[in-house]
């Protein structure tokens, strides 16, 4: 069993990190497995103990961000069939590849689509994408994103929002599609990893309420409080600090 001391600051952690993560549709999992694992939990229960957290966060605001009609349903489903489908196939191609030399393109690519979000001002479409279109777009997207998930073990969340904001969706509408995918996604990733057998149930039962919670919140704020202007600066900065946590990964 888990000491009170720890239960209570990882809620604390989590819900702030929930929060911030769930206005972006990303998923926290990345920050969530190194904090835990520094606060002293076995690596073997911390990825999996991380991944349950994203689904139960990314649920709550993908609900929040559904009723608020932030989810773009033609885009998103053909991204999420992809991605599932094609993130085991870059797990399979891992080992093939020089993944340190991947993970440091995949950071420059971080810096450069969060200096794109924070001051790349994407023009409105004059006409909205057909069906077909979006269709075609969100498979073309969620297979890149997939694979490249599976291959670096990182969310493809950090891949679809710029993109998606990118081809003129707007940001909150990006980030209510992604959060859709990586739900799947984490979930996907959760059944690969080993069993949570020897967490302590409380523990779990304590963050799960935290990372719901935060993520309500925090989905609720991107609804109703922030512009698209500012949710952009969010994301961009976060996925900076995704570029900051990567790259020091790589050089420590």
């Amino acid at each position: 069993m888990s000491p009170l001391w720890f239960d209570l600051i990882s809620a604390v952690l989590v819900f702030v990190f929930s929060g911030l993560m769930a206005m972006a549709g990303l998923g926290a999992a990345f920050l969530f497995v190194p904090l835990f694992y520094y606060m002293g939990m076995p690596l073997a229960k911390a990825t999996p103990a991380a991944l349950l957290l994203n689904v139960v966060s990314l649920l709550f605001a993908t609900i929040n961000y559904w009723r608020g009609k932030l989810i773009n349903w033609p885009v998103g489903i053909p991204i999420l069939v992809m991605a599932v489908l094609l993130a085991p196939l870059g797990a399979r191609v891992t080992p093939l590849v020089n993944k340190q030399l991947l993970l440091g393109l995949f950071a420059v690519f971080l810096v450069f689509a969060g200096a794109m979000m924070l001051f790349y001002k994407a023009k409105p479409r004059l006409q909205p994408f057909s069906r077909r279109a979006e269709s075609v777009i969100g498979a073309g997207v969620g297979s890149v994103a997939g694979f490249l998930g599976g291959l670096l073990g990182v969310g493809g969340g950090n891949f679809i929002v710029p993109v998606l904001n990118w081809l003129g969706l707007d940001a909150k509408v990006a980030a209510g599609t992604t959060a859709l995918v990586v739900v799947f996604a984490s979930f996907s990733g959760f059944l690969g990893h080993a069993t949570l057998g020897g967490l302590d149930p409380t523990f779990l039962i304590v963050t799960a309420v935290a990372t719901a919670s935060g993520s309500i919140v925090g989905s609720q704020l991107m609804k109703t409080r922030l512009s698209s202007t500012q949710l952009k600066r969010i994301i961009g900065i976060l996925l900076w600090v995704i570029a900051a946590k990567m790259i020091f990964d790589l050089f420590r």
